[in-house]
């Protein structure tokens, strides 16, 4: 068994499940890994699979060990990720299973390395030889999801139930049609990763699993990047495009003016349509992942843009403007047949309460009404309660220990 210093083996009790979304940033941890299996290499991927209080990283964040101690991705870094890295090369060199290890960011860590966070962090550290062709397989297949092939997940068994002979780090690939790779070791865990991980493939989300059975499981789902689909290339269509693109949007302008639609207006973006709204949002490949804001350049090129965007999988639909604005075109959409529970669905008018009024303002509100769409949260500020601060002037008014 590894351990390192400050290991500690809490016991794992119940907990609510969870589903938050995961990020592209795991893209190059699949791809190489997809590299050094077919050159017959082995790997070490460690991952996060559960986290309590405040960590550094969250579920899903990955680091791949190659042979010779180099890596691929990140866990948050200083301690936390040299252990985990120090254990991987162990396993590389001396071999064994699968391991859940747990990391406690306690105040020595924070002394010793700066991460004052006070939470556990579980790490399923996997094993991967070199001739493991089905671990192989489901590294293709997901690096085929992140470049527009179907969705799937992988589920990882992380806790066994006692006396079973179920292996931790087993794993079940489940793909969008229902076909499943691979085992957890249970027939009725593996339905059961299968009805998790067939919800969660939409927008690419994780959940962690616990069973009446004391068995847990983390599922991880994988799809395309999350795309935004903007309807007017003006002002506001403009500092948007900047600022989807910079956390990680897939970025498409449209606009049926040649002087708001090309490349010196949009340089970073990854496609520029220049034609009428109607046409290319009908054309454009929209999955569950894509999210539309309509901004068009007037009421009429709104209203006809917004039932379009309204008719498609995506789901995240918003129009910039007024409530009167909203009101008036809502009325017209229920007119022409979209339904009221779709309407319902559209955020408008969209974006976040922060008084914006710049199109750079605005821009940042719609972006953090999307991410928080995609991550979940509630939007609510992080500032200390009163009961923390409390505690802090407690602790300052304490004379210093002598010695």
């Amino acid at each position: 068994m590894l351990f390192w210093p400050w290991g500690h083996s809490a016991p794992i009790g119940a907990f609510s499940v969870y589903a938050r979304q995961r990020s592209a940033r795991m893209e190059p941890v699949f791809r190489e890994a997809a590299r050094q299996l077919e050159q017959r290499k082995p790997i070490v991927i460690a991952s996060v699979v559960r986290t309590s209080g405040s960590t550094p990283q969250k579920p899903g964040a990955k680091l791949l060990v190659r042979e010779d101690g180099s890596a691929v991705g990140s866990l948050g870094g200083g301690c936390v990720e040299g252990d985990i890295w120090f254990a991987a090369k162990t396993l590389l060199r001396e071999g064994g299973p699968a391991q859940l290890r747990d990391y406690v960011l306690n105040e020595d860590l924070a002394a010793q390395d700066g991460l004052v966070c006070g939470g556990t962090m579980y790490f399923l550290i996997d094993p991967v030889p070199n001739a493991d062709e089905q671990y192989a397989q489901f590294a293709r297949e997901i690096v085929e999801a992140y470049d527009g092939g179907r969705p799937v997940a992988l589920a990882s068994l992380t806790v066994a139930p006692r006396g079973s002979d179920m292996t931790v780090g087993s794993k079940l690939l489940v793909r969008e049609n229902g076909e499943t790779v691979g085992t957890l070791g249970d027939p009725e865990l593996d339905a059961e990763a299968k009805k998790r991980a067939r919800s969660l493939m939409a927008m690419g989300k994780y959940e962690h699993v616990v069973t009446e059975s004391g068995a847990e499981f983390f599922v991880e789902a994988y799809t395309t990047p999350p795309r935004l689909v903007i309807a007017g290339g003006g002002h506001v269509g403009r500092a948007l495009a900047t600022a989807a693109s910079f956390v990680g949007f897939k970025v498409t302008v449209i606009d049926d003016r040649s002087e708001f639609s090309n490349r010196q207006r949009f340089p970073d973006v990854d496609h520029v349509i220049t034609q009428d709204f109607v046409t290319a949002l009908s054309t454009l490949p929209v999955n569950p992942n894509t999210f539309i804001v309509i901004a068009t350049r007037g009421h009429r090129f709104d209203d006809v843009a917004l039932e379009v965007a309204a008719r498609t999988r995506a789901s995240y639909v918003a129009l910039l403007g007024s409530r009167r604005k909203t009101i008036l075109i809502f009325e017209s959409l229920l007119e022409r047949g979209v339904p009221a529970e779709r309407i319902r669905e559209i955020r408008a008018p969209s974006g976040l309460d922060i008084g914006a009024r710049t199109p750079e303002e605005i821009a940042v509100s719609l972006v953090a009404e999307m991410l928080l769409f995609r991550l979940g949260g509630t939007g609510a500020p992080m500032k200390l309660d009163d009961k923390y601060l409390r505690k802090v002037e407690d602790k300052a008014r304490q004379p210093a220990s002598a010695g």
